[in-house]
């Protein structure tokens, strides 16, 4: 997924969201244990494009592996899902627990089916612009 067609999908009014995983997780685990797990996991679900931030920055546990497992393989075949991560997708077998962890290849078999990868490598520090720069939504430069 490219940068243009996230903000296609957002202009046209899609159901989307961008959330941060620690976020997302947190708001999962209270529900684990009431009857609104299924109503905030469909939350998720339903959405055309769901853009997850802070993808494995922190190791997740056994149980919101579950979590993650579950959303993506709900999402699979249905709707679009953009991983955010500060790690090299080679990197992320070995965050989600790599071998002593039989959970770790089914979240990347699902987070990797039919995917795209997309590097961002800026070239130069007077390069870096954050997304309200871009597209002219930063009041410092207004003044």
């Amino acid at each position: 997924m490219s940068c243009a067609f996230s903000m296609k999908v957002c202009k046209q009014r899609y159901k989307t969201k961008y959330v941060r995983l620690p976020n997302m997780l947190l708001e999962l685990d209270p529900t684990r244990t009431d009857d609104t797990y299924q109503k905030v996991q469909t939350k998720y679900v339903n959405l055309v494009l769901l853009i997850i931030d802070g993808w494995l920055l922190f190791k997740p546990a056994e149980a919101e592996q579950h979590d993650i497992l579950e959303l993506l393989h709900r999402r699979r075949k249905k709707s679009s899902t953009i991983f955010c991560s500060q790690y090299n997708p080679s990197g992320w077998y070995d965050q989600l627990g790599g071998d002593s962890n039989s959970l770790a290849a089914a979240i990347l078999g699902c987070s990797t089916y039919g995917a795209y990868k997309i590097n961002i490598v800026l070239t130069a520090p007077s390069n870096y612009r954050s997304i309200k720069e871009v597209y002219g939504l930063d009041p410092a430069l207004n003044e």
